[in-house]
């Protein structure tokens, strides 16, 4: 069974789901056709295929389903079935005790080039590549799951990220842009390379340390929640000493930058000058936003 949070424990008896339940969304204001149900059709049939692929071993409820968007902006069709995109990829989980949920994966893929045919079936295969519009979608469910499977249990996303990294190496003999490390330090080659990149592996434990022991606690024990959201923050700190700016410290502060600024503004202030001192050292970009807290 896949993760719980205590509560699910005392439900006997829910009805099975997929893992996803993901929504997509395209625009494609900027692309100059008239054949404009084509595009329709992308967000109907590519959340039919995140949704009802069974991506995992892991019997889910209703309630255990991963929120989740695909938000797929076109740029160019440069010719009949053929696009270029960029997408922003969310997830989240619900909060333990609270109506609340937390963004869990963040990330901004401007690598999408791809070839889609109406009325043509989504086929894949983890073994081997099919199509490049099957292997991002599959690779971002699965990254998706590994994130929320590392936030119920400390790594608990490895044999998800091995999948994703399998689609990674199917195409890499492809000429599709964003799964080689040459093409991009911002990619889907560098996200799964961070992943799985045993400097950056404290940022993965953060990730649990931060809702399980952090969010999920925060209800009933807020100082105890507040030090392990701190401990989490100090890990990443490391991470990043390491190896700076990474894709996935990246990723990891535009999930939860705007979250950490309204966790901590009801801190103490020796306790929000901690966070605004860690925050400041690992997003330095957002620094004046950071302020407030020891304002």
């Amino acid at each position: 069974m896949k993760h719980l949070i205590p509560l699910l424990i005392l439900i006997s008896f829910s009805t099975q789901a997929q893992e996803l339940n993901c929504r997509v969304i395209v625009n494609a204001q900027q692309i100059q056709t008239t054949e404009r149900a084509i595009f329709t059709e992308m967000e109907t049939e590519f959340a039919q295929f995140l949704n009802t692929t069974k991506w995992t071993d892991d019997d889910f409820r209703e309630e255990e389903v991963i929120n989740c968007n695909l938000v797929i902006t076109m740029t160019e069709m440069p010719s009949m079935g053929v696009f270029r995109a960029s997408v922003q990829v969310l997830s989240s989980r619900p909060v333990y005790g609270t109506s609340h949920e937390t963004v869990v994966m963040n990330f901004a893929d401007r690598d999408w080039d791809f070839e889609y045919v109406q009325s043509q079936p989504l086929q894949f295969n983890e073994n081997t590549f099919l199509s490049n519009i099957t292997s991002l979608l599959a690779y971002y469910a699965y990254m998706v799951i590994g994130f929320d499977y590392d936030t119920f249990s400390e790594l608990g996303g490895n044999p998800h990220y091995e999948k994703a990294f399998q689609i990674v190496n199917n195409a890499q003999q492809t000429n599709f842009t964003g799964w080689q490390q040459f093409n991009s330090v911002r990619n889907r080659y560098w996200l799964i390379e961070n992943i799985q990149n045993p400097q950056l592996e404290p940022i993965r434990k953060a990730l649990y340390n931060y809702h399980i022991k952090g969010l999920d606690v925060m209800l009933e024990e807020r100082e105890q929640a507040e030090k392990s959201i701190l401990a989490a923050l100090s890990d990443i700190q490391k991470a990043n000493r390491a190896r700076p700016r990474s894709i996935l410290t990246i990723s990891f502060m535009d999930a939860k930058s705007s979250e950490l600024r309204q966790i901590f503004s009801e801190s103490n202030l020796a306790t929000r000058r901690q966070a605004y001192n860690l925050l400041s050292n690992i997003d330095p970009s957002r620094t004046d936003e950071y302020k407030a807290l020891i304002q």
